[in-house]
């Protein structure tokens, strides 16, 4: 089959590999029609040293269901489903916390131990906890925001739960970027009054708005905490939406959470250590995420979807097939492009 192959800075390649096949008795093999490019992956593609090997891509998709092992007991052939960007198998004490991607039996997709999701099919392990079965069919129109709810809108809603979004609350979103945008969504949805978007990208700030942006801070570093401060009346917001993952967008967060305050990230962080202990103790900020739970999300969103109270697919801004990957890559990372999806 044909699949994605990082191989070093730049260098994505689609190849032909090994057919995915089912090993384990509790795996599933899914055909993929939807699979996209996370804004995570453009940090290997800027920084992976060169390997013969190749690391296999993709982490998030839709697909049908073409066989299943003999313990699999909640799906059949020919289910669409949509697959999260970690599995797990649904019952360990985490899973059953609804802290997914913490299960002890789980892990990610597009690592050496499971084959990225930007191929023609994928075998998912712990098939009856991670996969989730949908409600249409392989071409619903809808599936552009579906496709969400495997990565970038429950990571936006990780983010608005984690910064304790709320009726009546201030929040504040860092990045434009999907999961951003998704994000937007989040704070809208839980009832925040006023959400303020930090970014500058004239294409994603129009979408923010359409999704629920009431004001836009153009400024970074200390003009964007003065900027955002002066907003909101002095104090700083209630939550805070940090959606980056680098140092500066962490310190810009920390500058602009009001006292007692809360801090949701989820962009993957490219620091050891959080900036700005001292003024968070002082300030009695709640700093909290991760990777976001997403299978756990996915019953909640669902229905919010499928009634099109939200359109988190709308960040889809280009579609491509597979073998236009390299170029989609090179899209996102230039900025040409808010979020690809590809279609097999």
């Amino acid at each position: 089959m044909r699949a994605t192959v990082l191989h070093g800075r730049g260098d994505v390649r689609i190849e032909n590999v090994p057919d995915a096949r089912l090993i384990e008795p509790s795996d599933a093999l899914v055909a993929v029609t939807r699979a996209c490019i996370c804004g995570s992956d453009l940090w290997p593609y800027k920084t992976l040293e060169h390997t013969d090997t190749g690391r296999p891509m993709g982490h998030e998709a839709i697909g049908v269901v073409e066989a299943v092992g003999a313990d699999v007991g909640s799906l059949k052939v020919g289910d669409v489903v949509v697959i999260p960007f970690a599995y797990s198998d649904g019952t360990c004490v985490f899973c059953q916390e609804g802290l997914h991607t913490s299960c002890v039996r789980g892990g990610f997709f597009g690592t050496v131990e499971v084959a990225g999701a930007q191929a023609e099919a994928v075998r998912v392990p712990q098939a009856d906890g991670t996969l989730v079965v949908l409600p249409v069919g392989a071409d619903d129109a809808l599936m552009p925001s579906l496709l969400t709810l495997s990565d970038v809108m429950g990571t936006g809603h990780h983010a608005a739960r984690a910064a304790k979004v709320g009726r009546g609350k201030t929040a504040a979103v860092i990045g434009d970027g999907a999961v951003g945008l998704c994000a937007v969504i989040a704070a809208r949805r839980l009832g925040a009054e006023r959400i303020m978007i930090l970014g500058h990208h004239p294409d994603r700030i129009a979408l923010a708005k359409e999704f629920g942006a009431t004001d836009v801070v153009k400024e970074r570093g200390e003009e964007a905490v003065a900027r955002v401060r002066a907003l909101a009346g002095g104090l700083g917001v209630h939550s805070v939406l940090e959606c980056v993952g680098t140092e500066e967008a962490m310190r810009t967060a920390l500058g602009i959470a009001r006292a007692g305050g809360a801090i949701g990230r989820v962009g993957v962080p490219h620091y050891e250590a959080i900036p700005g202990s001292e003024p968070a103790f002082y300030n009695n900020l709640t700093i909290g995420g991760g990777p976001a739970p997403v299978r756990a999300y996915i019953q909640e969103l669902l229905p919010d979807v499928l009634e099109g109270k939200i359109e988190p697919g709308r960040v889809f801004d280009r579609v491509i097939g597979l073998d236009e990957v390299p170029d989609g890559y090179r899209a996102m990372n230039e900025r040409e492009s808010i979020k690809v999806m590809v279609k097999l």
